[in-house]
């Protein structure tokens, strides 16, 4: 069995709570993921890729995980690697938030930076790093169908359990894909009915056949669709501009008391925009995907 079982856990099984929002006159069920053991629900897919090597045997003693993050991934990887004894190493640019390097250290993993912009330079990194040294072990959360996997067969299948009746829609953001992918193949095997929609930057709306460009929203959109999100069925997108995005994320925080990231606001802003356009009870689910204290320093906190 896999070192650090007792943490392991404690992964997954998040409540769902709805937000009602007034003056909209709507209900949003938002899956509070925030609530995972590092603070995200990249704990989710950190977790589902370790076990699975482990027991396939991909780990041995001299193993050291290697993977490109924005950072909750980065997180979750040396959280788990603390607990189950294995070395982590985080390749992230150095664009990302002090709070989030600081977190991946504090777990004892080692970082390395590097500034260019988008994902696509961190992961060739990786890649080369690996093919040089037998010890890496590379997640590959881009591209690893396990990610969606797990968002499939645990997620998903929380989602149906926890909510109070039929799902009208499901929003997301995507970063890797995973979630989208797999709650989409969940929830529209359980009811066919149930609507799909990504929710994109309205400055890099991509699967809206837009530009990539700069925008506010941590941890979502990183410059190029995922191959996890090939094939899936989305029924439409749903466009969030920056400043919405943390306007509704200062709303989370300070209406509700959740203490979310700005993915999180998006959310929520592009779950309430798909609702109106829904009967008054429809159930509408989205994901409250981490929590804000990594956030500090990024606009979410300026005055």
């Amino acid at each position: 069995m896999l070192r650090g079982a007792p943490l392991l856990d404690l992964i997954g099984n998040t409540p769902i709570i709805p937000l009602r929002m007034e003056p909209e006159n709507r209900t949003i069920w938002a899956k509070c993921e925030f609530l995972n053991p590092s603070g995200s629900i990249k704990d989710r897919l950190a977790r589902t890729i370790m076990t699975d090597a482990y027991s396939r045997g991909l780990l041995n003693e001299d193993s050291d995980i290697l993977e490109c993050t924005s950072g909750n991934t980065g997180i979750a990887f040396a959280m788990i690697g603390a607990a189950c004894g294995y070395p982590v190493t985080i390749v992230m640019s150095e664009r990302a938030s002090g709070e989030r390097r600081r977190i991946i250290e504090h777990f004892g993993a080692k970082l390395i930076l590097f500034n260019e912009s988008g994902y696509r330079h961190g992961i060739e990194l990786t890649q080369q790093m690996a093919a040089k040294d037998s010890r890496y072990f590379l997640p590959r959360q881009f591209e690893n169908p396990l990610n969606a996997w797990d968002h499939e067969h645990e997620t998903g299948q929380e989602i149906i359990r926890q909510t109070p009746g039929t799902i009208a829609a499901f929003v997301s953001g995507y970063g890797t894909g995973g979630t989208l992918a797999g709650c989409s193949r969940a929830l529209k095997t359980a009811n066919s009915s149930t609507k799909i929609f990504a929710m994109e930057p309205a400055e890099s709306a991509l699967l809206a056949g837009e530009e990539a460009c700069c925008h506010w929203i941590e941890g979502i959109a990183g410059g190029f669709i995922p191959k996890l999100l090939q094939g899936i069925a989305i029924d439409g997108t749903c466009k969030v501009s920056s400043p919405d995005a943390i306007a509704m994320t200062r709303r989370l925080n300070r209406q509700f008391g959740l203490l979310v990231g700005s993915s999180s606001g998006a959310n929520v802003a592009a779950a309430l925009s798909i609702a109106s356009s829904m009967p008054e009870d429809a159930i509408v689910v989205t994901m409250l995907c981490d929590r804000a204290e990594r956030y500090f320093s990024t606009r979410l906190f300026d005055s």
